[in-house]
C-alpha cells in the first residue's frame, strides 16, 4: 500500500511505502531552497510519523538532477525583513527547531545528498543518521560570503571536524566533493559509480592546521601570505583571494562562534545561532549580502566595515550577547 501526500503547495512530496516515508524537496528551479512553508510541513510529518507504525525509516531527498537543497530561501528573508514583518525570525525558528528534530529523532533518518548541498541542506542533513553523498554532491557553508556565518547548527557540527578543517570550511566556505565529505565527518558513505574522486583536504590538512590555528582571522590572513612550500602555495593563495571577498565582521564572528561551540551541546548551539541572527540582521551586512549577490547581483557588497582590522571586539561580542531570559527563548524547550 503506497500513501502519497503534499504539502506547501506541492514545494513538498512525500510516499509512504513498505515501511519507508520519502521526503521530496520539490522546488528544482530553485535548487530546493528551503520556504517557511517547507519547514513547517516536514515538521508536521515528522511530529506524525514518530508514533506511526507504518513508517520505520524516512528518507530525505531533492527533486531534480542539481540539488539536494542548496539553503534556505534568503531573497525570502530580505523581503520580509525590507518589508518590516517578523517573517525571517520565525523562519529561523521553524528551522532550527526543525534541525534539532532531525538530529534527535527516535527513527533513522537517511538523507540522499546529491547535487548542491549548503547552508539550510546542511541543516536538515547534518542531524541524520545515514547521509549518503555520491559523483554529483557538492557540500558547502559559504554563509560568510553573504554577510552570515554558517548556521543550521554549523557551530556544532563544524567545530567537530578534525583539526582546524572546519574552521577553514565556516570561514572560507570551500565547495566539497564527496570524498572530503566523508574525511570530514560530514558524510557517511558514497553511492555511485566507482570510488569517489579523490579529495585534496587530507593532502591539505597540516597546512590548515597550521594556518587556522592562529588566535584572530588577521593572524590567519598573515600566516597564509608567508606560506612557501610548493605543494601549498597555490591553495593559501586561492584561500586568501575568498577571505578577501567575506564580510570582515562576519568572519570574525564565525572564528568566535566555532571556538565556543567545541564546548557546547547542539541545543545550546542552536540557542547562541538565534540570538546571532537577529545580530546579523542588526549589524547589516547579511542584508547587503543578500542584496548584492542574490538580488541586485551586482557583486559588490559594501561590507560594514570593509577591512578587518577595523572590525572592534565590541562588535564581535554584540553577536554572542543574551538576548533572553533562559526561560524564554524562543528554543528554550530543546533538550
Amino acid at each position: 500500500m503506497e500513501e502519497r501526500l503534499s504539502a506547501s503547495g506541492g514545494e513538498l512530496i512525500a510516499g509512504i511505502h513498505a515501511g519507508v516515508a520519502t521526503v521530496t524537496l520539490n522546488r528544482p528551479a530553485a535548487l530546493n531552497a528551503l520556504s517557511l512553508g517547507m519547514l513547517r510541513g516536514l515538521t508536521a510529518w515528522l511530529d506524525a510519523w514518530e508514533n506511526d507504525e507504518r513508517v520505520r525509516l524516512i528518507v530525505l531527498r531533492g527533486a531534480g538532477e542539481k540539488a539536494f537543497c542548496a539553503g534556505g530561501d534568503v531573497r525570502a528573508l530580505h523581503d520580509s525583513f525590507k518589508a518590516g514583518t517578523e517573517g525571517y525570525h520565525e523562519f529561523f525558528e521553524i528551522e532550527y527547531a526543525l534541525d534539532f528534530r532531525i538530529h534527535t529523532y527516535p527513527k533513522t533518518i537517511v538523507a540522499v545528498m546529491d547535487g548542491i548541498v549548503m547552508g539550510g541542506g546542511m541543516g536538515i542533513s547534518q542531524g541524520a543518521r545515514v547521509r549518503i553523498v555520491g559523483e554529483r554532491t557538492r557540500m558547502a557553508m559559504p554563509e560568510t560570503a553573504i554577510g552570515l556565518f554558517p548556521d543550521v547548527g554549523g557551530s556544532y557540527f563544524l567545530s567537530r571536524v578534525p583539526g582546524r578543517v572546519g574552521i577553514y570550511l565556516g570561514l572560507v566556505g570551500p565547495t566539497l566533493r564527496a570524498a572530503d565529505a566523508i574525511y570530514c565527518g560530514l558524510a557517511d558513505v558514497y553511492v555511485g559509480p566507482g570510488e569517489p574522486a579523490a579529495g585534496e583536504l587530507e593532502a591539505l590538512r597540516p597546512a590548515i592546521d597550521q594556518h587556522f590555528d592562529e588566535p584572530s582571522v588577521a593572524a590567519i590572513v598573515a600566516s597564509l601570505r608567508k606560506e612557501e612550500r610548493p605543494e601549498y602555495r597555490e591553495w593559501a593563495g586561492r584561500t586568501l583571494e575568498a577571505l578577501a571577498k567575506r564580510s570582515p565582521t562576519m568572519l570574525a564572528v564565525t572564528l568566535e562562534q566555532l571556538r565556543r561551540g567545541r564546548e557546547m551541546s547542539l541545543a545550546d548551539c542552536l540557542r547562541m545561532e538565534l540570538a546571532m541572527i537577529h545580530a546579523c540582521f542588526e549589524q547589516g551586512d547579511f542584508v547587503e549580502g543578500i542584496r548584492a549577490l542574490i538580488v541586485e547581483k551586482d557583486n559588490e557588497p559594501r561590507w560594514r566595515p570593509e577591512r578587518l582590522e577595523e572590525v572592534a571586539r565590541a562588535s564581535v561580542d554584540a553577536f554572542f550577547r543574551p538576548r533572553w531570559q533562559p526561560a524564554r527563548h524562543p528554543l528554550a524547550t530543546l533538550d
